[in-house]
Order: structure tokens, then C-alpha cells, then sequence
């Protein structure tokens, strides 16, 4: 069973997606607000467009506005299109500012793949693969490989991208990302940190000439208020949600908003909601450097790892690292650094099952030959042959801004690298230093704490060698929550559903039954 979601590091440049199976189509536009209250379009793209203003009052409020807000709301109606292989899709229109629901609305893409026992149907399970960014429309158009077939009889999987993300209205900034990918990640020269600083100013410009109007209402909040209207449309008193990795977070803040609309909830891979991003990122950076050390020490042990070099992978890597830094690797005309490795090494720390393909990455770089990298790298950023990137890490960068920008000081990442140096010898430097929120042309919102009260139990799957949310992280969430309850897998991956049948069947009984896990559940 493939394993979906993520969360990833907010401050490093080399921050990246992980690959998303590719979205149905959908009408919606790039970053068209496709609606007024006089009915006049306008967009938030070329260079004409509007320039961001503050968020208002009411994209940041809590739980009492966002349930007025939404009653007040008529209920949309969705008209479903058959799109092939046993799948609806629609569009749904939402406001773009819940502050103003009357005002200019955008588009949300939808997929629905309906339940397989028309008799034993459920309802809806709402379905979120992570991110922020990802298309959440890519679990309906694979749901064999993403959920169980007990979830495929009773559910109507509904998928959605959301807000600024994929087929619906969204983020855009600039096509070709290389040039952010290329510069050096651990800078030690004046030179080099001017680099990122001046690549963060120019990232933030084009996306606010590009997407100006959008920005500053992708919000993780706005994105749970979108939940409550998809819920309404679907004509569904309460939905179930099966959420990993950042979807946990959307999953709380939906639970959180709007208790009496939540039948069953799973959160897998959770994401500590209450906890700053510098107190989540320390956590997360010593989690992958645990699993690459782990990693190494696999390869060192088996005397066919191809990048065991005589037992001391260790030294090794730290060789192929440096040289990279000083002599990037040439690739048909790409530059392939350090940014690019960093990111390919972490994109295999998501799952055990990878591990192989990295130790032959890195005896590949070993002789000069990036293919491997490259490769691991444009999976994950969904760069595509044509060295276009997809929307995901626009999206990633415009909600994480949003939702909790960290400390915006210019020279913070200066104080924070000697810290992560220690937490992460290998990999912290990396992590450390990145500037896009820093120069971010919307206002973040209000921080909303995360209680779940009213909604019920919620089931948080934590898995103990997660690399990407950490166990810690899914324990705070649990702990966090009213009724939380947690369950945990033992693997070395990313989210724990689908590992084995025990954490499966735990699932699948509380979303088809009801039926909540015994507390303290190991799997």
C-alpha cells in the first residue's frame, strides 16, 4: 500500500515536496477569483493585479465567526461529471474571504470515487494526503493504493485540492524553480547568505505579482472553513476524515471549527498543531538525522549495500556532501549541488523501503554521476522533463507563511544553525537557513489552539521511526486533543497506515463501526 502525506522542513531552502499522483483535471484557473457579488471577474494574476492587502479581520477569527460565517452561507450544489475510471469530479465555488462571504469567490476541484457496496454505504470520507500543497484529489484517483478495500466498500472517497494548491484556484509564482534549488544551502560566506536572502525577496515578489489577491486567504483555517462548505454541498449532516501528515493539522483545525460536522476522524503522521515551527522543526531535523544515521548504519552492515565503502558509509557521505558543495555535479546542462542532494537524501528518509535506492544515488555521485539524485529530486518536487515544477512548493511556502512564519528576522538563521549543527551534525545546517517568510507579502494569521472539543474521539496514528512527524508530535496532538486517542505503529516510515494488518483494521473499524481502538495500541 503506497504511502502518502508529508510535512517538511519550513526554514530550508531545500525544502521540497514529495511526489503526488497527478490530479484529474478541473476547470478552476490558475489564480482567477472567478466571482464577485456583482458577478464581475477579476484575477490575481499579471502584472496588474492587485497588490495584497493585510488579511481582514474575519480570515483570522476563531471558532464562533467560522461557524456564523459558514450558516449564513448558502449551500452550493455540486454538479458531479463522470471523469473516468469509476471517478466524479466538480468544481466548488467558496469565498475567497470568509471575512467577506459575499464577495469574490475561488474554485475548489473535487474527485469522488463512490463507494463500492452501494447498500452498505457510509457517507463521505474526506481525505487530505498532506503537504501543505499536495493535491488532495490524488487519494480518490488511486484509492486502491492509498486505502483499504473495507474503506473502498462503505465510503465515497472525497478528495480535494486544496485552497491555492493543484486544480483549484491557486498559487503562482514562477515555473522555473532550478534557480532556488542551486544555491548553497549551508552558506559560509557573506556572498553566499546574500544569495538566499536576495532568491527569498525574489520568490516573495513574484508570487505577489502573480497571486497577490490569493495569498493571504490559503490559510490552514481558511482551508477548514472550505472542509465545512464541501461537507454542506455533499449534503452530509457529519463526514468522516482520514488525514496524514499535514492533513493531520487541516484534520484538527476542521475538528476544532466545527466539532458537530465530525462523525469519525483519523489523523496519521500527526503534526504537533500547538507547538511553534521552531519547536516542530528541532524535533523533525533530529528525526531525519536519526533515520539517516540509521540509514548508514544499514548500508555499512550488509556488504552489498553499494555505498557501504569498506563499512564507513559515514565518511563517505560527508565526502560526497563536501565535494558537492565546491564542484556541483553537471547533469544535461543542470547544476546538481548540494540544495538538489540535500533534497533527494531526504526524500528517501520518508520510508525504509527507499533506502536502497538511495545508497545506489550516492555511489553513482561518488563517481560524478548525478542520475540518481536528479532523480529522487524531481520525483519529489514534481519537477517535470521540461524542468517546470508543479504548483506544490509555491503552495507549501504561501500556507506555511500564513499559518506560522517563524521568527522573521534576517539574522535568525544565523542563531539557529549552531543549534541544529548539534541536533544534526548531518543535516541541520541545511535546515537552518532559508528566508522566504521573512520577506512575505501577506500577514499571518492568528494562531487558533487546536482542542477538538465536541467533536468525539479521534483516532492519532504516530509511527515510531517517522523521520518527517516525529512519534513526539503525534503523542502532543493525542495529548492536545479532548478525546484524543493514540495508536502506534512500529516501522521506519512516514504515517503508519497500511504497515500492517493490526494499524489497518484499527482504522478501518473506528471510520466503518465506530469502533475506537483500545488505548495504548502498539501495532
Amino acid at each position: 500500500m503506497v504511502r502518502a502525506a508529508r510535512l517538511l522542513p519550513v526554514h530550508a531552502l531545500t525544502l521540497a515536496l514529495a511526489l503526488a499522483l497527478p490530479a484529474c483535471s478541473s476547470s478552476a484557473g490558475n489564480v482567477e477569483v472567478v466571482g464577485t457579488a456583482a458577478g464581475a471577474p477579476t484575477t490575481a494574476s499579471g502584472p496588474g493585479a492587485p497588490t495584497t492587502a493585510p488579511a481582514s479581520p474575519g480570515s483570522t477569527s476563531g471558532a464562533p465567526t467560522s461557524a456564523a460565517t459558514a450558516a449564513t452561507l448558502p449551500i452550493a450544489s455540486l454538479d458531479w461529471q463522470d471523469c473516468g475510471d469509476n471517478l466524479d469530479c466538480a468544481t466548488l465555488e467558496v469565498p475567497l474571504d470568509y471575512g467577506d462571504p459575499t464577495g469574490q469567490t475561488i474554485e475548489l476541484a473535487l474527485v469522488r470515487r463512490p463507494a463500492n457496496l452501494g447498500d452498505g454505504r457510509v457517507g463521505s470520507l474526506l481525505v487530505n494526503p498532506g503537504g501543505p500543497g499536495v493535491p488532495g484529489t490524488s487519494i480518490p484517483e488511486a484509492a486502491d493504493l492509498y486505502l483499504s478495500e473495507d474503506l473502498l466498500d462503505h465510503f465515497d472517497i472525497v478528495g480535494w485540492d486544496p485552497r491555492g494548491t493543484g486544480a483549484s484556484t491557486h498559487v503562482d509564482c514562477d515555473d522555473n524553480l532550478d534557480p532556488y534549488f542551486t544555491l548553497d544551502p549551508t552558506p559560509d560566506t557573506p556572498e553566499e547568505k546574500q544569495a538566499l536572502i536576495d532568491a527569498a525577496k525574489d520568490f516573495a515578489a513574484r508570487c505577489e505579482a502573480k497571486s497577490g489577491e490569493l495569498l493571504p486567504h490559503i490559510s490552514t483555517v481558511d482551508s477548514a472553513r472550505d472542509m465545512e462548505q464541501i461537507r454542506r454541498a455533499l449534503g452530509e449532516d457529519e463526514v468522516s476524515y482520514l488525514g496524514f501528515s499535514y492533513g493531520s493539522e487541516l484534520g484538527a483545525t476542521f475538528a476544532t471549527l466545527f466539532p458537530d460536522s465530525v462523525r469519525a476522524m483519523v489523523l496519521d503522521g500527526a503534526v504537533d498543531p500547538n507547538s511553534d515551527v521552531i519547536d516542530e522543526s528541532r524535533r523533525q531535523v533530529a528525526s531525519l538525522e536519526r533515520s539517516l544515521d540509521a540509514f548508514l548504519a544499514d548500508c555499512a552492515s550488509r556488504t552489498k549495500c553499494p555505498f557501504r565503502n569498506g563499512g564507513d558509509p559515514g565518511a563517505a557521505f560527508d565526502a560526497v556532501l563536501a565535494g558537492l558543495e565546491d564542484r556541483p555535479l553537471e547533469l544535461n546542462g543542470r547544476e546538481i549541488g548540494q540544495g538538489i542532494a540535500y533534497t533527494a537524501i531526504v526524500s528517501a528518509l520518508y520510508d525504509r523501503a527507499a533506502w536502497p535506492i538511495l545508497a545506489e544515488s550516492l555511489a553513482r555521485a561518488q563517481k560524478g554521476d548525478a542520475t540518481g539524485l536528479a532523480y529522487l529530486f524531481d520525483q519529489y518536487v514534481e519537477r517535470g522533463d521540461d524542468g517546470t515544477y508543479a504548483n506544490t512548493f509555491e503552495a507549501l511556502i504561501a500556507i506555511n507563511c500564513l499559518d506560522d512564519p517563524g521568527p522573521t528576522d534576517v539574522g535568525f538563521p544565523d542563531q539557529l544553525a549552531p543549534e541544529f549543527r548539534r541536533i544534526a551534525p548531518r543535516l541541520g545546517e541545511a535546515s537552518a537557513y532559508g528566508y522566504y517568510c521573512t520577506f512575505w507579502p501577506a500577514r499571518p494569521t492568528e494562531h487558533l489552539e487546536i482542542t477538538g472539543a465536541g467533536a468525539g474521539p479521534i483516532v492519532v496514528v504516530g509511527t515510531t521511526g517517522d523521520a518527517i512527524t516525529p512519534l513526539e508530535s503525534s503523542q502532543r496532538l493525542a495529548d492536545a486533543l479532548e478525546e484524543g486517542v493514540l495508536v502506534t505503529v512500529d516501522a521506519e516510515r512516514h504515517t503508519g497506515y497500511g504497515e500492517n494488518d493490526c494499524i489497518t483494521d484499527a482504522v478501518d473499524d473506528y471510520l466503518v463501526d465506530l469502533t475506537v481502538p483500545a488505548a495504548g495500541l502498539v501495532c
